[in-house]
This record gives C-alpha cells, sequence and structure tokens, in this order.
C-alpha cells in the first residue's frame, strides 16, 4: 500500500520536474507526456481511493512525512486528478504551442502533485510542504507570460497576498509544538493546551481563508485571471483555491475544540458567497465574473466547514469543480476563437460555436442551482447544515444561492444573444482569435458539463448516504423536504428576471457599483494600509542601516587603525628604548662575566678561595 501512496504523489511531481527542467527541447513531445502523466494519476487515485494506502517516512525527531488515504481525501484525491486531465488534454490540442511546452505542461503537473500532497498529508509538516510547492508553482504559472509586466505583477500580488496568510501555518506549527503536540499530526491538534490552541486555529483559518480566496483576501483571485486559460481552470476549480476549504473541513474538530472557529468560518464564508457573489454580478468581463464566482462557491464549502456540513462540503467542491472547470475552459475557448473575454464581446458566442455554448450552458446552469444539476443538490447539504447551526446563517446562505443564480443567468444571457452586425468589433481586444475550438477542448467540454450535470446524482438519498458515509459524517443533517423546492424556486426566479433584466445598469448607486466592479477595493487598500507603510519601513530601515549601522561598523576599524597608530607614536618608542637598555645592560654583565675567564690556572684557584672564604663569612655571622 505504501508504494500506491508515494507514487500518487511521486507520478505527477516527478514528470513536472523532468519536463520543467527539459527546456524547450521537451516542447514537441511534453503535451502526450503530460495528458499520459495524468491519466496514470487518475488510475492511481482511483485505485487509492478504493484501497486507501498510507506512507511515512521519518523527517525529523518525532515528526514523520505521513501521507494517507481516507474517505474525505478520497474524494478530493479523485477530483484533482480527473480535472488534471481534462485541463491539459485542452491544453495539449487546443491553447496553443506556448502553453502547452515543456515548462508549461511541468509547471501543471508539479502544482497537481502539490495539492495532492496537501490533501493526502496527516500532518502540518509535509502539508506544509505541498502548500508552499503549490504557491510557488501558482505564481510561475499565473506570471506565465513572463515578459509581460502586468501579468507579471498580478502574479506577485497573488503570490504575496496568499504568501502572508500562509504564515498563519508557520504560527500553527510554531504553537503546535509549544502545545505539546510534539507530532504535528493533524488529528491531534485539537489536544493542544491552552492558550496555544487558540494560536493554532488561528494560524490554520488565516492560512485556509486566504489560500481559498475569502474576504478580506479575496482580491488576490481576480488578479490570478491574467494567466493561461488553463491555469485559471486548473487553480479555481480543484486545486488551490478549494485547499484551503478542505483544510477547514479536514480540521473542524480543531475549530470545534477552540469554541470561536466555527462561528467564525461559517460566518465568513457566507459573507463571501454573498459579497463575492455580488461582485460577479457587476463584471463586464467573463473570467473576472468567473473568478467572483469561485470565491462565492468555495465560500459555501467554508460555511459548510464551520456549520458541520463535512459531507455537504466535500461534495460541493467535487461539483464546483467539474461546474467550474467546464466554464473556465469554455471561456479559454471563446478567447482563443475571438481573442476577447469581454461580455460585450462575446454576444452571440454561443450561437457561432454551438457546442461549446451548449456545455458553456449546462455548466451555468449548474451553478445558477438549477434543478436536477449538481450545485442545487450540494448547495441544499450545505444549508440543511447551515440551518442546523442558526436561521440567520442560512438566510444568508439561501441569499447567496439566489445572486448565483443572477450572475450564473447573467453570463449565459451575452453568450446567446443574437450575433450583431459589427461583431467582429468586439473581437481580438486581447489578442487574434484563431476562429476555431479544438477538438480537444470540445472533448473536455462535453466530459466536464456532463459530470456537472450527472453530479446531481448526489441527491439521491442512497448515494448521499454513501457519501455520508465515506467521509465520515453519518449524522450529518439531510435537507429537509421543503428545502430543495424553496431552493430551486428561488434559483429559477432569480435566473429568469437576470435573464429578463439583461445588461441594464445594476440599480444601485455609482459609487457601489464602482466599489463591486473594483472587487471592493481592497487590493488598493491593502496597498495603501500594508503595503507602502511597509515599504515606507523598509526603507527606513535600509537607510538607518546605511547611514548608521554600515557607519558603525566601518568606524571599528578605522578607530582600530587609529589606535595603533597612537600605540605606534606613543608606545613603542618608549618600549624600543627599554628593550636597548636591558640589551646594553645584558651586554655590560656579560663583558664583566667574561673578565674572569682568563684561561690561567692559579687565578681560578684564587677565585674558588675568595669565594669559599665569602660563604664560610656568610655561615659564621648569619649563623
Amino acid at each position: 500500500m505504501g508504494a500506491l501512496m508515494w507514487s500518487l504523489v511521486a507520478v505527477p511531481l516527478g514528470s513536472g520536474a523532468v519536463l520543467g527542467c527539459t527546456g524547450r527541447r521537451g516542447d514537441r513531445v511534453a503535451p502526450a507526456v503530460g495528458v499520459v502523466t495524468a491519466l496514470v494519476t487518475l488510475a492511481l487515485a482511483a485505485a487509492a481511493a478504493v484501497l486507501r494506502p498510507a506512507a511515512s517516512a521519518p523527517l525529523f525527531s518525532g515528526i514523520g512525512a505521513g501521507l494517507a488515504v481516507d474517505g474525505l481525501s478520497a474524494v478530493l484525491v479523485v477530483t484533482t486528478a480527473a480535472v488534471t486531465l481534462f485541463v491539459l488534454l485542452f491544453a495539449a490540442d487546443g491553447a496553443g504551442s506556448a502553453r502547452s511546452g515543456a515548462r508549461f505542461t511541468g509547471l501543471m503537473l508539479l502544482f497537481s502533485g502539490a495539492m495532492l500532497v496537501t490533501v493526502t498529508a496527516t500532518g502540518l509538516a509535509p502539508l506544509l510542504m505541498g502548500w508552499e510547492v503549490m504557491g510557488a508553482t501558482s505564481w510561475a504559472l499565473i506570471g506565465y507570460w513572463w515578459r509581460e509586466p502586468d501579468r507579471v505583477r498580478a502574479a506577485d500580488v497573488a503570490f504575496l497576498t496568499t504568501r502572508a496568510a500562509d504564515l498563519g501555518l508557520y504560527l500553527a506549527a510554531g504553537a503546535s509544538l509549544a502545545g505539546g503536540v510534539a507530532s504535528l499530526a493533524l488529528v491531534e491538534l485539537p489536544g493542544a493546551a491552552a492558550p496555544w490552541l487558540d494560536l493554532v486555529t488561528a494560524g490554520v483559518v488565516v492560512a485556509a481563508l486566504g489560500k481559498s480566496a475569502q474576504l478580506p483576501l479575496h482580491f488576490w483571485l481576480s488578479r490570478a485571471m491574467e494567466g493561461p486559460s488553463p491555469v485559471s481552470a486548473l487553480l479555481h476549480s480543484a486545486t488551490m483555491v478549494a485547499a484551503g476549504a478542505y483544510l477547514l473541513l479536514r480540521l473542524r474538530p480543531l475549530l470545534v475544540a477552540s469554541g470561536w472557529g466555527e462561528p467564525v468560518v461559517a460566518w465568513t464564508g457566507a459573507a463571501t458567497a454573498v459579497v463575492l457573489g455580488l461582485v460577479a454580478v457587476a463584471q463586464s468581463d467573463l473570467k473576472q465574473l468567473l473568478a467572483a464566482s469561485t470565491s462565492a462557491q468555495v465560500g459555501f464549502a467554508v460555511l459548510a466547514a464551520g456549520a458541520g456540513g463535512v459531507a455537504g462540503g466535500a461534495m460541493h467542491l467535487v461539483a464546483h469543480a467539474a461546474t467550474k472547470s467546464a466554464l473556465l475552459l469554455a471561456a479559454g475557448a471563446w478567447l482563443t476563437a475571438l481573442g476577447t473575454k469581454a461580455l460585450p464581446g462575446l454576444r452571440g458566442a454561443a450561437r457561432r460555436y454551438s457546442l461549446v455554448g451548449v456545455t458553456f450552458t449546462i455548466a451555468a446552469a449548474a451553478l445558477a442551482g438549477v434543478p436536477p444539476l449538481s450545485l442545487w443538490v450540494t448547495k441544499d447539504e450545505v444549508l440543511a447544515a447551515a440551518l442546523r447551526e442558526s436561521p440567520g446563517l442560512y438566510a444568508a446562505g439561501l441569499a447567496a444561492a439566489v445572486v448565483a443564480a443572477v450572475y450564473s443567468a447573467k453570463a449565459a444571457w451575452f453568450a446567446w444573444r443574437p450575433r450583431p452586425e459589427d461583431a467582429a468589433a468586439g473581437w481580438d481586444t486581447e489578442g487574434t482569435g484563431v476562429r476555431e475550438v479544438s477538438a480537444g477542448a470540445r472533448s473536455a467540454l462535453v466530459v466536464l458539463a456532463g459530470s456537472a450535470g450527472l453530479l446531481g446524482l448526489l441527491g439521491l438519498a442512497p448515494v448521499a448516504h454513501a457519501v455520508r458515509s465515506l467521509v465520515g459524517a453519518e449524522d450529518a443533517a439531510a435537507p429537509g423536504a421543503w428545502e430543495p423546492v424553496l431552493s430551486a424556486l428561488l434559483a429559477l426566479a432569480a435566473a429568469s428576471a437576470a435573464w429578463w433584466w439583461g445588461d441594464r445598469p445594476l440599480p444601485v448607486p455609482a459609487v457601489v457599483g464602482r466599489s463591486l466592479r473594483g472587487w471592493l477595493h481592497l487590493e488598493r487598500g491593502a496597498e495603501l494600509l500594508v503595503v507602502r507603510p511597509v515599504t515606507a519601513l523598509a526603507r527606513a530601515l535600509a537607510a538607518f542601516d546605511d547611514r548608521v549601522l554600515h557607519r558603525a561598523v566601518l568606524a571599528v576599524p578605522v578607530a582600530g587603525s587609529r589606535l595603533a597608530r597612537l600605540v605606534d607614536r606613543g608606545a613603542e618608542v618608549p618600549i624600543d628604548g627599554v628593550v636597548r637598555l636591558v640589551a646594553r645592560a645584558a651586554g655590560g654583565l656579560g663583558a664583566l662575566a667574561r673578565r674572569p675567564q682568563t684561561g690561567q690556572l692559579h687565578q681560578y684557584y684564587a677565585q674558588a678561595a675568595v669565594v669559599l672564604a665569602v660563604l664560610a663569612l656568610f655561615l659564621v655571622f648569619v649563623r
């Protein structure tokens, strides 16, 4: 079993590392190698989901690098591997040679492999390893077109924002050791001693919310859209953004043990689902709309973690992965074909490329919560847990579901509008379109959109019960008969109203509209309140270092040199005189000592007689 576990993470990580090191020499074979590697990884993931392997290796004294597949991680392992396969299939056949080269494919496999390490880690040590690699590769993928400064800056913003939140995991690790959890095992974290337990919880919550683009750290996800479409599809669906929500679902016992973790996480998820849903409604760019909807939809999974709906949260992550990857790949296909992602420029795109339009519409309907598609089912599972926790929490979740129907219908409305006579005037704003959609892209879209619909089977009682048993949540609250009906009616009513409203301006004050379109301007706020003060402090410290510390360091050898010169002038001359005096005295004594040495025997006897006489007198008078 250990071999299966190690192989599951080693295959994508090893293949990705090798491809990344081959350079341009591997560009020709990279797409095929990537798809084959993803296919092998999916087979290993399916086997692991059934066999539940575990493996561990010693890392530090008392701390091991353990990986294991249980019920909850099995869901995410298979989902990650499957979405990676179809995203790479899309990139290999339709995203262009630049995107599907060795460097791109290698980074994508490393990214996916890091997610597999994250979801199978049994301790904070391997979790941090996967977490860090995922963050580093996401930066490289978002800024893949590194010659374009705007994209590099976007990658920097995304990386630094999530990196700041990631420090929470280091805080959690340190507090765990201080609190008596020497092994850093995830299952033992709730047993940390007070007050370290609160620090462990705070660190985990901050890191998870930052990774999943929840309020107030959501704005990095808007920047992440500057990367290639396959990157957005993978990052926004089954990997990075889902990692934070998964961690909260995994560590729900820690939230319970803290006493305050549950409500904080639940209300943060609910607030993000509502507010970022409104942000999505205000967008005029399709990828930005889908990015905001990602934060909102992952907010449901975060809400589930806080409300105790582990099964519903896991189901929602799976359904969202299929739905959002289909939507983003469809947006990428239109961007490649028409050269635009602006909603006005995509009028009639669904009519021009009917297969893409149909798959996009199915996925959008699922995102809207239209029955009997997947997210209608999973949202009700989450809302049932919210209702058991708090009626207010349930109302917030239901409001978020209504908003989801609005932004989903808005996206579909633009795609299905009749194509205007001057449609071409809105094309090629992002680049020159190729005016076609590849076969690989079409096949990936069919499978993913089909999955978004078929996962509605999760609503069947036997299937839902099996999922609850799989993740160990048999006692989870099931939705009542009226709850799915209410959510379905509200979703259909909201989608119909949004379709009727069309592209008319939002009925909100202009300042509110600008705030929503700008993702609440929190990136600007973070720059003003955090980045600029920190930068100013860094510059002040650098100036202090140059003008004070550096000069102080240089003053030490200067003072030493001056002291040496003073010693040379004030002390060396007298010392030399003393040395010469001693030498002259020794020489004089030597000359005196040589005088008795005449070589005449009778003089030696006379000298000996004098010495003996002196000794005799000394003995007589002293004694």
